[in-house]
């Protein structure tokens, strides 16, 4: 890991911890919930492992918080600011693409904000989201092929494309020059779940 994506594990890892700690769940707890091994997440808290952003939405997902609490300061404020090359980048691609996570809204209805480019050849596979979650989508540059389940449609700058996150979908680049893209997805009811674990249990 270079410097910066030490730094974003290494401030991942305390989040979650925090948040673990913060409703009293063991390791094990958690990741049981979340659906990871008990090794990976001790590896993420640790800020020793790279977690894909799939994992970080489950993680997320079974504290009830959403991805962009994991990132973010802990004490959100009213009017939020990042600045250029202020994301988080939670994905790299082979090509030199990257997925940045610019902005996002606490819960229960998380809508995030991301600033995508793909390399030549860049592919990123993303499993099904939460039930309801939903995607918004634009290119800026390049052309960028969207497969969301069996339906795969061909976006060149300018164009746009609204889809369910919430089967397995994936964007890529299979033109000789970069692609970048905006994108938004909202997901409703974030913690709803651990909410009534946590009344119940």
């Amino acid at each position: 890991m270079d410097t910066s994506t030490a730094a974003l594990a290494s401030a991942i890892g305390v989040r979650i911890r925090q948040e673990r700690q913060g409703r009293r769940w063991t390791l094990d707890r958690l990741a049981e919930t979340a659906g990871v091994s008990r090794r990976m997440l001790v590896n993420i808290e640790q800020g020793a492992a790279n977690p894909s952003v799939g994992t970080l939405l489950r993680i997320s997902g079974a504290l009830g918080v959403g991805l962009p609490a994991l990132v973010e300061p802990t004490e959100p404020k009213p009017v939020q600011v990042t600045r250029k090359g202020q994301g988080a980048a939670l994905w790299t691609g082979d090509a030199g693409g990257s997925g940045v996570l610019v902005a996002g809204t606490a819960p229960p209805d998380v809508v995030e904000l991301w600033d995508w480019t793909l390399g030549p050849g860049d592919r990123h596979a993303s499993e099904a989201h939460p039930d309801g979650t939903k995607e918004l989508m634009q290119v800026h540059a390049g052309t960028v092929s969207v497969q969301v389940g069996d339906d795969t449609v061909t976006l060149d700058a300018g164009d746009a494309l609204a889809f369910p996150g919430d089967v397995a979908h994936s964007y890529s680049n299979k033109a000789g020059e970069s692609a970048r893209f905006s994108l938004a997805v909202f997901e409703p009811g974030v913690g709803a779940t651990s909410r009534s674990e946590g009344l119940h249990g």
